[in-house]
């Protein structure tokens, strides 16, 4: 899950140029992209790919098939479980918050399904209350309500949904307001305002700047983009000497609960990601220089290859020191943060070939080998996500054919009649399904493929900007 404008882009040289053209996807081929390069915008005018209108097609179908499903078995609920039929909350039991409904929305706008879009704002701005006496999470419920109900304003205009987000946010401002640090607690009761869970993982403390700076800007009123501000601020002031961070704090005594260095995994991924976001949608000076000190670090010490693959080892964030070789699925959509295109195309490489070994990526990987250590996929956007972000900056086909590979072993491998759903042992044949369908693929999944193959009316592709969830947060144009 990644944010990050498309004007930053790379140059035409296209990667694994060969392989690209004859539909193949074997590791090998030509090199990344040349660096200076990277600093230059390409024109979308002088790409040479066409929109693709019939695989743009099928994969709204394929999208609108996994909606159905959540209509059918979990309408008003947060996510679905398309095999039993039945469904299940998200944030606290018995406190459902339509959650799917509001990931869904921008998505549905995008793709023009406005009968679909229509009906998730009428049941939002008829249904959802967030008077609710129970500990909600605030990393995932800023980027999945505050950016879904934001999204879905833009693409809108519905009044309803900016005032039930500035709702929200006020009821999760005491996580950050009553901190000693700035940092957030984990856990804010929506009724009482009681906070909880002082020791967080990084990206739960960074990722609300995109979220909280847009609603700032859209109300006039600067306490949210202040509150994420803080919190980044208290980070960056506890890095090591090497410039490395940690990845658990205590946002209570400001002290590290650990000593693991893991980015540009996860739970630390997205921190990175919204540094850069405060400099590309905000311009904040601030973030800019954090991220040019912590990103390089990250390069120098953690940045290994295992033949022509790179990866990211996990190491010691005080010394430097090899933890593990333990890679997360999550991590592949990181490094286009920047423009890096040099290393970005090199590590979404090492990602296709772990998709070349087992036709749907694992949740961890051991490195060494591409051995799988979590077996599971839960249906995660980011390799899709990444092939987007590259296609896009770089023009290279070689992007949109992993992309539709991608979208043709999600269709093998996740679907089932009653839409999409998890699968738990990629490393059997046939895959083995569970019965859920997370509330983020009505967000990211079905979106990220789309837009990569459409030339989508409602998105500006100059200047388009989206959350680590697949929020669309600029760059949305309403319908006539």
């Amino acid at each position: 899950m990644i944010s990050r404008s498309f004007t930053a882009t790379a140059s035409r040289r296209s990667l694994l140029r060969a392989l690209a053209a004859a539909g193949g996807l074997a590791v090998g081929g030509a090199g990344p992209v040349p660096a200076a390069a990277a600093r230059h915008p390409l024109p979308r005018a002088a790409r040479r790919h066409k929109p693709d209108p019939d695989k743009a097609h099928e994969i709204r179908s394929e999208f609108v098939h996994a909606w159905e499903g959540y209509k059918r078995f979990a309408w008003g609920h947060d996510e679905v479980r398309p095999v039993s039929g039945g469904h299940s909350d998200f944030f606290a039991h018995g406190h459902p918050v339509g959650l799917s409904i509001v990931e869904a929305l921008d998505t549905h706008h995008v793709m023009e399904l406005d009968t679909e879009a229509d009906r998730c704002v009428q049941w939002i701005t008829g249904h959802l209350d967030f008077d609710i006496d129970a500990d909600f999470q605030v990393f995932e419920t800023v980027i999945r309500l505050v950016g879904g109900l934001l999204s879905g304003y833009l693409a809108t205009g519905e009044k309803g949904l900016l005032d039930l987000c500035t709702d929200l946010a006020d009821r999760l401002l005491p996580a950050f307001t009553t901190s000693p640090t700035g940092m957030p607690y984990r856990y804010v009761n929506l009724r009482s305002g009681e906070v909880s869970g002082p020791v967080l993982p990084l990206a739960e403390v960074g990722t609300n700047i995109l979220e909280f700076g847009v609603l700032s800007d859209l109300t006039h009123d600067s306490r949210y983009r202040k509150a994420a501000k803080r919190a980044l601020r208290a980070v960056f002031q506890r890095r090591s000497s090497l410039d490395l961070l940690a990845t658990s704090i205590n946002v209570e005594t400001g002290r590290w609960a650990d000593h693991d260095a893991v980015a540009f995994n996860p739970p630390v991924d997205s921190f990175f990601e919204y540094l850069w976001g405060g400099w590309a949608m905000f311009r904040d000076e601030d973030c800019l220089t954090w991220f040019r000190i912590l990103e390089p670090a990250v390069k120098k010490h953690q940045a290994e290859r295992v033949g022509e693959l790179l990866w990211f080892k996990n190491v010691d964030f005080r010394t430097g020191n090899l933890l593990s070789r333990r890679q997360s699925s999550l991590a592949v959509a990181i490094l286009p943060v920047g423009g890096d295109n040099t290393l970005a195309a090199d590590y979404f490489r090492s990602w296709t070939a772990v998709l070349d070994k087992y036709a749907v990526i694992p949740e961890l990987i051991d490195y060494a080998h591409l051995d799988v250590v979590d077996p599971h996929n839960q249906l995660r956007p980011e390799y899709a996500n990444c092939a987007f972000e590259l296609y896009w900056q770089t023009g290279d086909p070689f992007y949109r054919t992993a992309a539709w590979r991608y979208f043709k072993n999600l269709r093998t491998h996740h679907r089932v009649p009653g839409g999409y759903t998890v699968v738990t042992d990629v490393t059997r044949k046939p895959m083995p399904k569970g019965d859920h369908c997370p509330a983020y693929v009505f967000a990211e999944n079905f979106k990220w493929l789309y837009l990569t193959f459409a030339d989508a009316p409602r998105f500006d592709y100059t200047r388009g900007y989206l959350s680590t969830e697949g929020k669309i947060l600029r760059g949305l144009r309403r319908r006539a």
